[in-house]
């Protein structure tokens, strides 16, 4: 049966809206019919090459919808269940499995190696990072699917998938901020919103938002920042004058550049802490000297898919839904069609807009 995807023909190619043809679900697989699939930075950056995925693929990473068939051996989910996609499924023997850091597996990603669909004309397809959301149906390993938690709309239940656990396991996982803490966020899309709501959640006593767009600022301020700064050479300097001189507790830096980093480690005060959650190439080097590194006495840490654990964080993450605390609606500045994915794209290499949601 053949659906519309968005396929990228090769890398720094422009994506083509197509028909591909699925197969049905083989052992161990589940077909999924995509009812909302955001649009991440990280699709851009596995289109322009920044991150290597095997081409031609179908994007799209971050996506959720209703379960059409199962393969045999499928017990967790059936036909008509809405599920969330996870594409970064552990496998529960590798190293970094064993120490509990399944964010870290070694063989996440193996299955975006595989052939999964095929265009019209019969070109083998990959899944790019796993799932392949942006289509109207995918085929999926059922390792990458988990039941939607009570109580969240499908079509929001999307953003769980990458943004928001992501973002929310950068503020409470990664940097763990603390009640009364002082915390930067730098980048304002659909990680850096889900971050601000991380930490206001958090309790942060002060939270301080910066993006290169003056625009932004309504949208970071009902995320849960109370300050905002437009980034220039001076931002480290006015979030050190926002805190008393002394810089922030925590820096969560989710833009990926050389010079964002740099300016979020100068952000944080003596003995604070810098989360990066943004996906850099490797040409953005990053440099520091012997003796700051001991004066300053800083963390800097990396940060993969939140350190999170899905099948773990997502109730928890449904808890501060259904309480009001966590908005996904609030992450989401339009949304889209299949068709509308180049120009989100386009959006996002021009700073503009939250999250984009295509909505099936």
């Amino acid at each position: 049966m053949a659906v519309r995807a968005a396929v990228l023909p090769a890398i720094g190619s422009p994506l083509e809206i197509t028909g591909i043809d699925l197969p049905d679900p083989g052992p161990g697989q589940v077909r999924v019919r995509l009812a909302a699939a955001g649009v991440c930075h990280s699709d851009l950056s596995l289109s322009d090459g920044t991150m290597r995925v095997p081409v031609p693929a179908v994007l799209g990473h971050e996506g959720a919808g209703t379960v059409v068939s199962v393969g045999e051996g499928v017990a967790h989910v059936a036909p008509g269940d809405g599920v969330v996609l996870n594409w970064a499924p552990s496998c529960g023997a590798c190293h970094a499995c064993s120490l509990g850091e399944v964010w870290l597996c070694a063989d996440a990603l193996t299955g975006a190696a595989a052939v999964y669909a095929r265009t019209t004309d019969g070109t083998d397809l990959h899944p790019g990072l796993n799932v392949a959301a942006f289509a109207e149906e995918t085929v999926v390993s059922a390792s990458c699917v988990l039941p939607v938690p009570d109580g969240v709309p499908l079509t929001d239940a999307a953003l769980l998938g990458c943004a928001v656990l992501t973002g929310y396991g950068a503020v409470h996982h990664s940097a763990r901020v603390r009640q009364g803490e002082t915390v930067a966020v730098f980048g304002v899309g659909g990680v850096g919103l889900s971050a601000l709501q991380a930490a206001r959640i958090a309790g942060a006593s002060k939270i301080v938002a910066v993006d290169v767009s003056a625009e932004k600022e309504e949208l970071a301020r009902a995320a849960g920042a109370t300050d905002y700064v437009v980034a220039s050479d001076t931002t480290a300097r006015e979030i050190r004058g926002l805190t008393g001189k002394q810089g922030v507790d925590v820096a969560v830096e989710c833009a990926g550049r050389a010079v964002t980093i740099r300016t979020a480690w100068d952000s944080t005060r003596r003995g604070g802490r810098t989360t990066v959650v943004g996906i850099g190439g490797k040409d953005q080097q990053v440099t520091f000297n012997a003796l700051e590194i001991f004066h300053w006495g800083r963390t800097l840490s990396g940060c993969v898919y939140g350190n999170s654990d899905p099948a773990r964080d997502l109730p928890v993450l449904a808890g501060h839904i259904r309480a009001g605390r966590l908005d996904l609606s609030a992450l989401v500045t339009e949304h889209i069609s299949l068709d509308g994915i180049p120009a989100a794209f386009e959006n996002m290499l021009a700073g503009r807009g939250g999250r984009a949601l295509v909505v099936f």
